[in-house]
C-alpha cells in the first residue's frame, strides 16, 4: 500500500530510535503514531484518535501541544518513558521551494531520559538529577557521575559491593551500563528504582574515552585533572558518549571531572540511610526526612549542597574543622549573616540558568539570571567580614570580578525579559542602533510615514499630496491630475516615478518610499532577528565566562549553607560539637531533631538524653532494655543523627557533644520484608545484620534495634547474644544495641566494654507511664501487655494475656516447663468468655437533655433550663 511522504518520513526517524517515544513535531503540536500513540495515550491519559490508513488499518494517534509538552514530557519520563523530540528543521515555506509535495525537514534533535532533563519544570531546584556510568575493566571498576543541569562531574573507584552504597549516597536518575554487564546488575540496581541504559562496550572503550574527555575540555592529556585509572577513564567516557547521543551531539558545558574516594566521606549502606531518614521518610518523599527539618538555606544552590553534604558527611577532620569554623562564625556575627541571607535570597539559580544557555534551551530570562546573580554576588563579595575562616574568606573572593560582564548585560538587557527569545522585547532601547530604527519603524510606522508626506509637501509645494497604501500598490503618493503636471516636471520628476493615473488622481512612488515600505513591512522580523543575534552574542560571552561563573555559584552555595546552618542553630538552640580523632562518643541533651520539631508542633516538649560511648582502647557499647514506645528507637536514631550532623560541618541538637570521627554508620532498625525477592522479614534482618558485621571497623558508629526477633525466642536470644559479642570483639565498634532480650544484661559483667542502659517507665493504677528518659541500668521487663493495652486490644485479650504472662513467669521461676504449665492448667483453645455487657449509668441531668427540643427554646427557657440541669447534676 502506498505510504504518504509524511509517513515514510515518520517511520524512518522512528526506526532510528525504537526505544524512544517520538514526539513528531506538526506545527504546534508534537504527534505520535501506531503503538508510540497507543501508549502514549494511555499513560498521559489523553484521547486517542487516528490519521489514515496503514497497511489497510487506521493508524492511531494522539498528540500535545508544544507549548505545554514539558507537563507532558515529565509525566512520561516519570513512568518510565524516554522521548525523542522531533522538530522541524525548516519551514514550509523553504520546504515549497524544493517542490510543492515536498516535506519539511525533520529529526530527532534530542533525546529526553530521566538523566539528562535541564528544564527547571522537570527538575527539583534543591535537588541534583545524576546521569551515572558504572564499568568494570579487568580488576578495576569505576562509578563516574554527571548533572547536566548544573555541570557537576565526579569520577571515584568503586567495586560491585560498594556500588549499592554509592548509588544509595547519589540516587542517580539513570544508570549507564555496558551491555554485557546490565543482567549482572539488573537485582543490585532494581533495589533503589533506578532505570538501567545499556550500551555498547565500545561506548566503555578507555582509549576512546581519553579522546572524548579530553576533546571535551579541550586539552591534550588529562594529567591537569587527576590519576585517572583506566576504569575511571572508560566511565566518564561512557558518560560524555551517552549525551552525545542523547544531545544529539550539542554537549553541555561540563566542570572539570573531581576525583573523590571512598575514604572522604562516611560510609552509609542503602539500609541505614532508609532507617535513618537522611534526605527521604519511610513514608516516601521529604516530609518527614532529617533534610526537610534542617533545610533553612535560602538558594537552590544552598539547598543542593546541603543534599550532598548529607548524604554524604565528611572524614577529614581538616573539612569537618573548616565548615565548623564557618557556622560558628555566621552564628556569632548575627546581624552580618543576616543581612547577606537577606541578599541571598535574590540570587537565582545560577548553575542551571548556565546549563540551559550553554545548551542552547536558555532564554532571555536565563541571561537576567546570570546578570542577577552575579549583581547579588558582587554586593556580597563587598560584606565587611572581619577575621573570617578561611572557608569564608575564599568563598567571598570568589564572588568578585564579573565587572564587564555584568555591565554588559545590564546594559543590553531590560529589568523583566520574557521567557522565550522569539516573543523579543528584551533587549533595552538605546544598545543597538539598528535594532532602535527597526523598532521605531514597527512601532511608529504611521509617523514616520506622516513626517515623510511633510517632507514631500514640503519639496513639492502642493498641500493636498497625500502618502496612502492598499494592497496593490503598497504605500504610494498621491495627488490631484492638477498638480501632477507640476511632479512630472523637471526637476521634480528626478524624484517621483509615475505609477498610476486615475480619473481623478495621479499616483507616484521615491526610491526612499519604496525603501521606507520595505523597512516598515519587515520591521518586526528584521527587530525580532536583530535581537537574536543580540542574544546569541550575549550567550557566547557569559559561556566565555563560565568556570569563574561556577566558581561564583560554588560560593554562593558555601555562603548560604554555612549562613542556613547558623540560623538553623540559632533558631533550635543547637551546639558547636568537637569533632577530632579519637574514639569519643559523648553527647550531653541530644534530641532528635525530627522527632523534636513534631512534638513541638503537638505543644509537647521533647525529652533530652545524654550517650557516652567513650572508650580508646576497647569497644564500647551500650545495651539498652526497656518497653516499647518508651523511646529506644528514637534514642538509637538521634544519636547516628547527631554523629552526621557533626561530620557534614553543622552544630548539632544536644547540650555539648564531642564526636571522634566515625568512618562508618550502620543501622538495623525496624523491620520489613522484601517479597519480590523471597525474602521474610528476619531474612532481610540476618542479611543486614551480616553486611554490618562483615564491615564494620573500630571506627564506625552501629545503632542495632531489636536483633533476632524475627525467630524462636532462643534462637532470637542466641543470634543476638553472639551478634554483640562479635561486635564487642571483633569489629571493636562503638555502638547502641537495643534488645527486649533481658537475659543480655548479664553479659555487661563478662565484656569490658558493654554497659547497660534502660529508658525509664513508670507503673500507675496498673497503667505504664513513659518517661523516655535514658539512663544506666537494667529494665526488669517489657511492660508489653501494657503497650498492647494503650494501643486498643480489647480487654478479654488483655485479662488472658495477663493470666499467660503470670503462668509462665511462674512456670520459669519453678524451674519447669511454662509451656506445660499452660497446656495443663490453662487451656489455650477453650472458649474465650463473652465480654460482660456494658452497664450504662444514667444521670436526672441526661434524662431531662433527653426531652428538651434546643430550636423550641426561647432565651429565657434557656436560661431557666441551665438552672435545672445544675440542680439535676447534683441529683
Amino acid at each position: 500500500m502506498t505510504v504518504t511522504p509524511m509517513m515514510a518520513q515518520y517511520l524512518e526517524i522512528k526506526a532510528a530510535h525504537p526505544d524512544a517515544l517520538l514526539f513528531y513535531r506538526m506545527g504546534d503540536f508534537y504527534e505520535m503514531f501506531f503503538e508510540d500513540a497507543v501508549n502514549a495515550a494511555e499513560a498521559l491519559d489523553i484521547a486517542l484518535t487516528k490519521r489514515g490508513k496503514h497497511d489497510g488499518a487506521d493508524i492511531p494517534m494522539c498528540g500535545v501541544p508544544v507549548h505545554a509538552a514539558e507537563g507532558y514530557l515529565l509525566t512520561l519520563i516519570r513512568k518510565g518513558f524516554r522521548v525523542g523530540v522531533c522538530e522541524q528543521l525548516e519551514s514550509p515555506a523553504e520546504a515549497k521551494k524544493r517542490g510543492s509535495k515536498s516535506v519539511v525537514k525533520r529529526d530527532v534533535v534530542r533525546l529526553v531520559t530521566p538523566g539528562t532533563l535541564t528544564e527547571d519544570s522537570l527538575l527539583e531546584a534543591r535537588r541534583h538529577n545524576f546521569l551515572a556510568a558504572f564499568v568494570e575493566v579487568r580488576d578495576q571498576a569505576a562509578l563516574a557521575w554527571v548533572d547536566i543541569s548544573t555541570g557537576a562531574f565526579h569520577v571515584m573507584q568503586t567495586t560491585q559491593t560498594r556500588l549499592g552504597p554509592e548509588l544509595a549516597r547519589l540516587s542517580p536518575s539513570e544508570l549507564i551500563v555496558s551491555e554485557g554487564q546490565i543482567e549482572d546488575l539488573r537485582e543490585l540496581v532494581s533495589d533503589f528504582g533506578i532505570p538501567m541504559t545499556d550500551l555498547s562496550r565500545a561506548s566503555f572503550d578507555s582509549m576512546s574515552g581519553e579522546k572524548r574527555i579530553c576533546d571535551l575540555f579541550s586539552v591534550s592529556a588529562l594529567d591537569a585533572y587527576g590519576n585517572f585509572d583506566r576504569a575511571e577513564i572508560a566511565a566518564m567516557g561512557a558518560v560524555i558518549e551517552y549525551l552525545n547521543i542523547t544531545q544529539k551531539g550539542k554537549l553541555p558545558l561540563l566542570q572539570t571531572p573531581r576525583q573523590e574516594t571512598h575514604r572522604g566521606s562516611v560510609q552509609i549502606d542503602a539500609a541505614t540511610r532508609r532507617n535513618l531518614e537522611l534526605t527521604q521518610a519511610l513514608s516516601g518523599g521529604r516530609a518527614g526526612s532529617l533534610i526537610s527539618v534542617i533545610d533553612h538555606t535560602v538558594t537552590a544552590g544552598g539547598g543542593r549542597l546541603l543534599e550532598r553534604r548529607l548524604s554524604g558527611p565528611s572524614r577529614q577532620l581538616e573539612t569537618i574543622q573548616n565548615r565548623l569554623d564557618a557556622v560558628s562564625y555566621a552564628f556569632d556575627a548575627k546581624q552580618t549573616a543576616d543581612t547577606i541571607r537577606d541578599q541571598l535570597r535574590k540570587v537565582p539559580d545560577l548553575d542551571r540558568a548556565l546549563s540551559r544557555l550553554s545548551l542552547d534551551r536558555g532564554g532571555p530570562r536565563d541571561l537576567a539570571a546570570i546578570r542577577n546573580g552575579l549583581t547579588e554576588a558582587e554586593h556580597i563579595g563587598t560584606a565587611g567580614l572581619n577575621d573570617a575562616p578561611k572557608l569564608l574568606i575564599a568563598a567571598l573572593k570568589d564572588l568578585q570580578g564579573h565587572t564587564a560582564l555584568m555591565d554588559l548585560l545590564d546594559e543590553a538587557l531590560i529589568a523583566e525579559p520574557p521567557l522565550l527569545t522569539r516573543d523579543g522585547g528584551f533587549i533595552a532601547n538605546g544598545y543597538d542602533a539598528e535594532l532602535d530604527e527597526a523598532r521605531k519603524l514597527r512601532d511608529e510606522g504611521r509617523s514616520v510615514i506622516a513626517t515623510m508626506q511633510q517632507d514631500f509637501v514640503s519639496k513639492t509645494g502642493i498641500s493636498t499630496l497625500k502618502i496612502k497604501h492598499n494592497n496593490v500598490l503598497g504605500y504610494f503618493i498621491e495627488t490631484t491630475s492638477t498638480h501632477a503636471e507640476k511632479m512630472l516636471s523637471a526637476p521634480l520628476n528626478e524624484t517621483f516615478i509615475h505609477r498610476q493615473t486615475t480619473a481623478n488622481q495621479v499616483r507616484f512612488t521615491t526610491v526612499e518610499l519604496s525603501e521606507m515600505e520595505t523597512k516598515i513591512l519587515n520591521a518586526g522580523n528584521r527587530a525580532l532577528e536583530i535581537e537574536k543575534r543580540i542574544y546569541e552574542t550575549l550567550r557566547q560571552g557569559i559561556l566565555a565566562q563560565a568556570p569563574l561563573i561556577n566558581q561564583t555559584a560554588r560560593a554562593l552555595a558555601e555562603l548560604d549553607l554555612a549562613i542556613a546552618m547558623a540560623h538553623l542553630a540559632r533558631v533550635e538552640n543547637w551546639c558547636k560539637p568537637i569533632v577530632d580523632d579519637s574514639r569519643a562518643f559523648a553527647i550531653e541533651g541530644g534530641r532528635h531533631p525530627v522527632v523534636e520539631k513534631s512534638l513541638r508542633d503537638k505543644g509537647q516538649t521533647f525529652i533530652a538524653n545524654d550517650c557516652d560511648l567513650s572508650a580508646e582502647d576497647t569497644a564500647n557499647i551500650w545495651l539498652l532494655t526497656g518497653p516499647n514506645m518508651a523511646g529506644k528507637s528514637t534514642f538509637l536514631r538521634q544519636n547516628a543523627l547527631i554523629a552526621l550532623l557533626a561530620q557534614m560541618g553543622s552544630f548539632v541538637p544536644a547540650t555539648s557533644a564531642h564526636i571522634g570521627i566515625v568512618s562508618q554508620l550502620f543501622s538495623r532498625v525496624g523491620a520489613s520484608d522484601d517479597l519480590a525477592r523471597g525474602r521474610s522479614t528476619f531474612m532481610v534482618e540476618m542479611v543486614e545484620t551480616a553486611a554490618i558485621l562483615n564491615q564494620a571497623d573500630d571506627h564506625a558508629l552501629v545503632i542495632l534495634d531489636e536483633i533476632g526477633r524475627g525467630t524462636a525466642t532462643y534462637d532470637g536470644l542466641s543470634i543476638a547474644w553472639a551478634t554483640l559479642e562479635h561486635l564487642h570483639d571483633v569489629n571493636k565498634s562503638r555502638a547502641l544495641f537495643a534488645t527486649h532480650y533481658h537475659e543480655m544484661t548479664s553479659l555487661s559483667g563478662k565484656l569490658d566494654g558493654v554497659d547497660n542502659a534502660t529508658v525509664a517507665v513508670k507503673e500507675w493504677e496498673g497503667e505504664v507511664v513513659f518517661l523516655h528518659e535514658v539512663h544506666k541500668g537494667a529494665a526488669d521487663r517489657s511492660y508489653g501487655v501494657q503497650v498492647a493495652q494503650l494501643a486498643g486490644l480489647p480487654e478479654t485479650v488483655i485479662a488472658r494475656a495477663r493470666v499467660v504472662l503470670e503462668a509462665l513467669e511462674q512456670g520459669e521461676r519453678e524451674g519447669g516447663a511454662a509451656q506445660k504449665t499452660l497446656i495443663d492448667d490453662l487451656p489455650l483453645f477453650s472458649a474465650t468468655p463473652p465480654p460482660a455487657p456494658i452497664q450504662t449509668k444514667t444521670s436526672p441531668a441526661v434524662d431531662l437533655l433527653d426531652t428538651i427540643h434546643p430550636d423550641e427554646l426561647s432565651p429565657r427557657e434557656a436560661l431557666n433550663l441551665i438552672y435545672k440541669l445544675k440542680e439535676a447534676a447534683k441529683n
